[in-house]
């Protein structure tokens, strides 16, 4: 019988260091997470600071470039998406009443007769709050205000690490290949050419999904988009949008873009014929992202199970707020390289097959 694994002194080193990791990790997380995301982003930016350096540009100008490059597509997509929200979210309110008062007429009996539940939507004060946000209701801005009070720490806790992320994005690219240097150096010398295969595993399941899973967005986007526009929904840039992007959560995206578009359809048509045109289209866009867009451009080779996803979210958004929520997947995929190398080593260990030898 073989030396139990649990016996190797290294072993326990190794487990009592990711002890103490992970404990800083939790102690720290506050304040980790622009750090984290800006590395992330340091991390998919990197290889057009590498092609621009190849041309012979400094790598100091090459970073500004880059970071100049993102934010003027920031400022764009800003620029164009939140007029259009603005419009979409007026027509919302001017018919969001209408709505209300179909329901009292239709909806509300029907429920009362089936389930014997009454309800009845106060459609003359919706109408009042809604004219009083669009109107820019002096009242209504103070009220807003006085309840941000109650949160107002945290709101710029939350902004001042999007101003981080940018700066410590730039020192990252800047020495990225020099941080590279630093870790390869501290990898004791007989584990690197087992960490070194480790790192290049982790970096091939990064690399598949982020560029992958970005892209994936930008397509499911455009498709849900142009598809709601041919459904005639009047809403079809802010739904399409927020259904494309939520496509990295599996299920969720298409049922919060599904739950969204109905509620548009039944305020915008007057018969179920334009609502089953909406749920023609999220019907084939699900279809299409989970049997061609996301196969062909993310592949297999990742593996996140469903539920593992969504407790991913969950729990990064627990530890890390809405920058863990942008950390949980590709963070989930690197740690899946190591459960895979977890799992080889415990296949072959005596721990195993103990009482098979």
């Amino acid at each position: 019988m073989g030396t139990s694994v649990f016996a190797n002194p290294r072993l326990w080193a190794w487990a009592a260091i990711a002890v103490v990791a992970g404990w800083l990790v939790w102690l720290l997380s506050p304040i980790l997470a622009p750090f984290l995301f800006a590395a992330i982003l340091g991390y998919v930016l990197d290889p057009l600071v590498e092609k621009l350096t190849a041309r012979r540009f400094p790598r100091t100008l090459a970073v500004l470039l880059v970071l100049i490059l993102l934010l003027a597509l920031v400022v764009a997509l800003m620029l164009v998406v939140l007029p259009l929200f603005y419009k979409e979210m007026r027509l919302l309110a001017d018919k969001l009443p209408d709505f209300l008062a179909w329901s009292n007429e239709h909806l509300a009996p029907w429920i009362k007769a089936h389930f014997g539940i009454e309800f009845q939507l106060d459609t003359a004060s919706v109408r009042q709050v809604a004219s009083d946000l669009l109107s820019g209701n002096q009242d209504v801005a103070a009220r807003l205000l006085g309840s941000l009070k109650i949160g107002g720490l945290a709101l710029i806790a939350f902004f001042a690490n999007l101003l981080l992320v940018p700066v410590v994005l730039f020192y990252l690219l800047r020495d990225w290949n020099t941080l590279l240097m630093r870790v390869d150096a501290f990898i004791p010398r007989h584990l690197h050419a087992k960490a070194h295969r480790l790192l290049h595993e982790i970096d091939a399941v990064l690399a598949e999904f982020l560029r992958g899973q970005l892209s994936v967005i930008v397509v499911m986007c455009v498709y849900y988009v142009t598809a709601l526009w041919l459904a005639r929904l009047e809403f079809a840039l802010p739904i399409g949008i927020i259904t494309g992007v939520l496509v990295f959560v599996p299920y969720v995206g298409a049922m919060t873009g599904l739950a969204l578009g109905t509620i548009a359809a039944l305020m915008q048509f007057d018969s179920m014929a334009g609502v089953l045109w909406v749920w023609l289209a999220f019907g084939v866009g699900q279809a299409l992202e989970g049997t061609t867009v996301t196969p062909l451009l993310v592949g297999e080779r990742i593996g996140l199970h469903p539920v593992a996803v969504i407790f991913a979210l969950l729990a990064f958004g627990q530890v890390f707020g809405f920058f863990g929520v942008l950390l949980a997947l590709p963070a989930s995929a690197a740690l899946l390289v190591g459960m895979r190398r977890l799992r080889e080593a415990y296949l072959k260990s005596s721990l195993y097959d103990q009482g098979t030898r």
